[in-house]
């Protein structure tokens, strides 16, 4: 799979131990740090994430989860180590970042390189379910239509990596059930890796198939998820899962379901 390679040294500056590209990864971080006013906000860290595997990542406000998803969709380049993605990538923020002046298939194709045609925008829009607003105003979307609209934005794409920083964080509950839901189905029919940035311990249970924990700059816990799809909360596992990385989150179950 071709790469962009993100590293502050040339090739022939690279030491023996330097990692060598691979098939069997859709990312791979080796020795990644990150300082802000020299302080490392990211020091050190290594991750690998498999072709078409769900990853997400938790961790407290300012542990470096969106500092990593910005350089992984290389927003940010001033870094040390190396950073190695697919060439074809593509970002959901938690903001959809539509252009009001732009009508809805238009912001979908924002970007694409050539000149795409409203078909194009009009096949991702159907995906997401939005075909009969594809020539609709940004303003006039409801909070779950705009934030699929962005979601059609990345899909038209057609990444290797799908990178998702907490695009569901500013939706009600129903709302964010349903986009939970749309993004889990279209991960299984695109196939893609997916990197999802949430500080929801039970969204990232039900999505991922892999769950990191960030603390002090580095990936300080993972824990494979084993459970069937689709999941519900209402599985003993499910909350078995749950509990388990609140704990490594620093949050303690209530005293009556640790003893439960």
């Amino acid at each position: 799979m071709a790469t962009d390679v993100h590293r502050p040294m040339t090739p022939t500056d690279a030491p023996a131990s330097h990692p060598v590209p691979s098939p069997a990864s859709a990312v791979r971080v080796h020795g990644l740090t990150r300082s802000f006013d020299g302080r490392p906000v990211i020091d050190d860290l290594h991750l690998d994430v498999r072709p078409g595997e769900f990853v997400a990542l938790l961790g407290r406000s300012g542990c470096g989860k969106s500092t990593l998803l910005r350089i992984l969709a290389g927003l940010d380049r001033d870094i040390e180590g190396t950073v190695l993605v697919p060439r074809r990538k593509a970002v959901a923020f938690q903001a959809p970042r539509l252009l009001p002046w732009k009508r809805v298939w238009r912001n979908v194709l924002l970007g694409l390189p050539g000149k795409p045609g409203r078909a194009v925008a009009e096949q991702a829009l159907a995906e997401v379910g939005l075909r009969h607003r594809t020539g609709a105003w940004p303003k006039t979307l409801s909070g779950g239509e705009a934030q699929r609209a962005s979601l059609a934005r990345a899909l038209v794409r057609e990444p290797d990596l799908l990178l998702l920083d907490e695009p569901f964080g500013a939706l009600d509950a129903l709302t964010r059930i349903k986009a939970q839901r749309l993004v889990d189905e279209l991960w299984q029919r695109r196939g893609c890796a997916v990197l999802l940035v949430t500080h929801d311990v039970e969204e990232a249970v039900l999505l991922a198939d892999r769950v990191l924990v960030m603390d002090g700059g580095v990936i300080a816990y993972e824990r494979r998820i084993d459970l069937e799809r689709p999941r519900g909360i209402a599985d003993p596992r499910f909350a078995g899962l749950r509990e388990e990385l609140l704990r490594r989150l620093g949050v303690e179950a209530p005293a009556e379901t640790a003893t439960a």
